[in-house]
């Protein structure tokens, strides 16, 4: 059986789990063909595996802006103008208002037309795609193109956020199945959808390979955070907390694992905070570079204002490290408070200073709770099984099996 993985960008190293999932479908014997509509940016491409993937993915923007390209696929799919012209007033018709929003949808037909055109050439018999904004509305077209049934996974927490503007609806009403990482998630898909299609919604969790993870030399003085310098993971809030708590940890220090548009205004807030030679600003690592970053600090503090669950929390639970995360979204379905981490109300600095030193004066609580994480996530949340839930359903074609929930078989 042949899929094609579609997403934005692939491979890139903020969505690594992406490139874990197709590996794990690989080794369960499915031929993945994968997809990107835009070429990753060299700063997002770290490690020899991240290359190697981005090698042999196919990059559909620039197909499209090659007028050969383009032409020849639209002649094509013209051999079967049934499915052409519907599938262009599907693309008409779910256009946000304006003039913008009908050119957008315009050039996303058109590349859907070189997507089905290369899936048809690939002969994939199903398509699936990662991230349900724009590169999904891709998917959706070239579906209707092709005839080629195709789901999609639905993270968050973004796209809850404008669920109209992404016709969230008709995605599911189209989709084979839909792949909700939490219920958090699934229950937002329900919200937006017809009760008929909640059927097809059906909990995949994003997942870790525990085994790259292990415990190295902690000491009790050394915080990590990982993920986007971007305004919803709530940086300026840690840089606070984390400052307010060197007065009792005068040796306590700060690693940002990540790159993003406020790094610029966060460097200068850790110098305005009087912490600039405590924090350190690390970019973007190879995944085996943070698997030994999490191995030598001692908890992971996420302060994130919205997510739905994120993979970094369940790699730091992997590496047996207690976490610091906020209570929204999906992020209690992974972190049990006072289980596997503490959870603190979002925006809060003084409750996240507080967590910090709860964390940092006990040595036992730290060991207890990086236990129960691994535990945790080796039970729930490991990639290899995970891959097999969504294997299930991919190779179940029209007739999903019943629950939620679906099997790991092999």
């Amino acid at each position: 059986m042949k899929i094609g993985y579609l997403t934005g960008e692939y491979p890139r190293a903020t969505d690594t789990f992406i490139q874990r999932e197709v590996a794990g479908l690989r080794d369960l014997g499915l031929d993945v063909e994968t997809c990107s509509i835009r070429r990753t940016g060299a700063a997002h491409l770290v490690g020899t595996e991240q290359r190697e993937e981005a090698g042999r993915t196919f990059h559909v923007l620039p197909a499209t802006l090659n007028p050969l390209r383009l032409t020849r696929a639209t002649l094509s799919a013209l051999r079967q103008p049934g499915l052409f012209f519907r599938a262009l007033a599907l693309a008409w018709r779910t256009a946000p208002k304006g003039v913008k929003g009908r050119l957008y949808n315009l050039i996303y037909f058109a590349e859907a037309l070189v997507l089905a055109d290369h899936l048809r050439h690939a002969r994939v018999t199903h398509l699936h795609n990662h991230i349900a904004k724009s590169s999904c509305t891709v998917a959706m077209l070239a579906s209707a193109l092709s005839d080629i049934p195709y789901s999609f996974t639905l993270h968050g927490p973004d796209i809850f956020f404008a669920p109209e503007h992404w016709r969230l609806d008709e995605k599911i009403a189209r989709a084979r199945f839909v792949a909700c990482i939490s219920d958090f998630c699934r229950s937002q898909a329900m919200l937006w959808s017809d009760p008929v299609h909640w059927g097809k919604l059906r909990i995949v969790h994003c997942g870790v390979d525990p085994a790259r993870y292990r415990v190295g030399v902690r000491d009790g003085t050394r915080l990590i955070f990982v993920g986007r310098l971007a305004a919803v993971k709530g940086v300026p809030v840690l840089l606070e907390a984390f400052a307010a708590a060197r007065s009792a940890h005068p040796d306590l220090s700060l690693t940002l694992v990540g790159d993003g548009p406020d790094r610029p205004v966060l460097e200068a807030d850790a110098v305005r905070l009087g912490i600039a030679g405590a924090v350190r600003f690390a970019g973007y690592r190879a995944q085996d570079e943070v698997a030994d970053l999490l191995a030598s600090h001692d908890a992971l503090v996420l302060p994130s204002f919205a997510e739905g669950v994120p993979v970094v929390l369940m790699e730091a639970l992997a590496a047996y490290m207690p976490v610091i995360a906020t209570a929204v979204g999906g992020v209690g379905e992974l972190v049990k408070d006072g289980e596997t981490g503490l959870l603190v109300a979002p925006g809060d600095a003084g409750a996240l200073q507080a967590a910090i030193a709860a964390l940092l004066d006990d040595a036992e609580i730290r060991d207890r709770m990086g236990a129960a994480g691994r535990a945790r996530v080796a039970a729930d949340f490991d990639a290899r099984a995970e891959a097999a839930r969504l294997a299930t359903l991919i190779r179940a074609g029209a007739d999903l099996p019943a629950g939620k929930r679906p099997e790991a078989t092999p």
